[in-house]
């Protein structure tokens, strides 16, 4: 995919974010905080690799009945095709949870990917997902993310997380 195409995807996903935060509202208390820890299994939409696996912390913060913030770091193991090895990923990541019902959710978030390989440099990471929370602290998320590195290589992967949110 283009860059350009990119950036016009991930525009439209942020304007479609901010057009659906009237609907309906989160349920629990508005302006709480939430510490949550995740396991995530991905596949690569890159040629050349053939799996993903990590974890992940995320703060949420509540702003309003509707509307969360972000903040996530965690690892991505990265396993690669035909033997050829395998790399791993910290990705650091801001964004928003917009709920367009009760539980259920659109979320942006935008960041850096730091290689752990030599040479292997910072990434610009961006995700945009959908998910349900559950009452009881329990939220799935699907996410595609991608990554850009300053060289023109990409990496994409669509995952599934598995969290459990703690209230703090």
């Amino acid at each position: 995919m283009k860059n350009s195409t990119k950036l016009i995807v991930s525009a439209v996903a942020a304007v479609a974010l901010f057009f659906t935060t009237n609907v309906n509202a989160q349920s629990g208390d508005s302006k709480a905080l939430r510490l949550g820890i995740g396991v995530n299994a991905g596949l690569p939409t890159t040629d050349g690799a053939s799996f993903v696996i990590g974890g992940d912390l995320r703060l949420q913060k509540d702003f309003s009945s509707n509307i969360s913030g972000l903040l996530s770091a965690g690892y991505n193991h990265w396993t690669l095709k035909d033997d050829a090895g395998s790399f791993g990923m910290i990705p650091v990541k801001a964004g928003a949870k917009i709920f367009f019902a009760e539980s259920a959710y659109f979320s942006g978030e935008l960041g850096a990917g730091f290689s752990t390989k030599d040479g292997g440099g910072t990434s610009f990471l961006w995700a945009p997902g959908v998910g349900y929370g559950f009452d009881n602290g329990l939220d799935l998320g699907l996410r595609y993310e991608g990554a850009e590195g300053k060289g023109g290589g990409s990496l994409g992967q669509v995952a599934l997380r598995v969290a459990y949110g703690f209230k703090l």
